[in-house]
């Protein structure tokens, strides 16, 4: 992760920059930082970056800043192997568009009604999403047009071409008669990828992102899942038993870093927070006291933290689980430090945030074990239940 970089660094629009703040992202990831500058210059980017690290924003943030909302045409397109990825490609360019006025989004994939689709088409979408079998045959219902797209990005494109959409992609592409510049992002470059590079692409950008398995840090990781109201007084109580001298909070949002602060402050709890409303000043105030230990609990954004090295930090705590899988390693990693073995609890409050754990345990390959604590602080591995097969009673 480029901790030097932030969004703003990269000449974003005040648009942009407010819609990845509402959201929680503070700093780009990896392969956020080398595509983005390329893509805003209309350059071909071939990127090789394993699932996790940030593509859809890696190539939706520039795409979204070239679109001319005043221009009914669609110019940008994004190509994709099966319809939940379509889907969830769609979903995250339309929250990159909070602040935006008059651009949309169309999404486009078999096994849905056409006519539905026709009717997102009829309201002059700037950005397509499609599965390239579905586009095809809008493209020959005369649904759509190709000839305004400046962009087009292929997703997954070693997935996509190993199903056998070669032939319905290589004809999209051709069809683009107007394209200012081709985005392939793969999690592994392919013949059939490296074939449509070489026949499409002008003086490309290579961007490789390795998947980060070495030198790992000694950490044991686990999950306390609990409600919603329950979360402040969990953590609380799993800092007061736990006997953690010095302790990291990651909130996603300034707001939530903010709320759970003051709500400590009251329990009376040493802790204090840093967020990008809090003046330059007081940060370093604050770090400076918890580096020389006079601080006992620290709650931070992920933006906020950047540039934050202590030694000897006890344990980490996702108090929200972060949103990308990157800032999950970054997070933990100000643990286990300096040989010692180090400890990170996420504490879930809901089942979207036990499904992006799942992801993230999946994707760094880590172990996360679920307890559960006890009022006194005694914890316990937490007892997977067994479904039980609803017993059917007939009158």
């Amino acid at each position: 992760m480029s901790e030097s970089i932030t969004f703003a660094d990269l000449g974003l629009s005040e648009a942009m920059l407010k819609a990845l703040e509402k959201k929680g992202y503070g700093y780009p990831t990896t392969i956020q930082a080398e595509a983005i500058p390329h893509f805003l210059q209309w350059k071909d980017v071939i990127a090789k970056a394993p699932t996790g690290t940030g593509k859809t924003f890696a190539f939706g943030i520039p795409m979204i800043e070239h679109i001319d909302p005043e221009s009914e045409g669609v110019q940008a397109l994004v190509l994709a192997p099966t319809r939940e990825l379509a889907i969830q490609i769609g979903d995250e360019l339309r929250g990159l568009l909070t602040y935006y006025n008059g651009i949309r989004v169309a999404v486009l994939y078999g096994g849905a009604g056409i006519g539905g689709q026709i009717k997102q088409l009829e309201r002059k979408p700037q950005i397509v999403v499609a599965t390239p079998g579905r586009l095809m045959d809008h493209y020959n219902r005369k649904t759509i047009r190709l000839d305004k797209i400046q962009t087009v990005v292929l997703d997954e494109a070693d997935r996509m071409l190993d199903m056998g959409f070669f032939k319905d992609v290589t004809r999209i592409i051709e069809k683009v008669k107007n394209r200012k510049n081709l985005g392939l992002f793969s999690a592994t470059i392919s013949q059939e990828v490296m074939t449509v590079s070489w026949m499409y692409q002008r003086d490309e950008v290579e961007i490789t992102v390795e998947p980060k398995q070495q030198d790992r840090p000694d950490i044991d990781q686990y999950s306390l899942t609990v409600t919603p109201l329950e979360k402040a007084e969990t953590t609380l109580r799993l800092i007061r038993t736990q006997g953690y001298e010095r302790v990291m909070i990651f909130c996603n949002t300034k707001h939530m870093c903010q709320r759970l602060c003051d709500d400590f402050q009251r329990a009376g709890l040493d802790c204090e927070c840093i967020h990008g409303d809090i003046r330059q000043s007081q940060r370093e105030k604050t770090m400076q006291r918890y580096r020389d230990g006079k601080l006992a609990v620290l709650i931070a954004t992920d933006v906020a933290s950047r540039g934050i090295d202590v030694e000897d930090v006890d344990c980490v705590i996702n108090y929200d689980v972060p949103e990308e899988n990157e800032y999950y390693v970054h997070r933990i990693g100000r643990t286990g430090r300096a040989k010692r073995k180090g400890v990170a609890w996420s504490i879930i409050g809901n089942f979207p945030e036990k499904a992006k754990l799942d992801e993230i345990a999946k994707f760094s390959q880590y172990k996360i074990s679920p307890m559960v604590l006890g009022n006194e602080g005694e914890l316990s591995a937490e007892e997977v239940k067994a479904v039980t097969p609803v017993k059917r009673r007939f009158r």
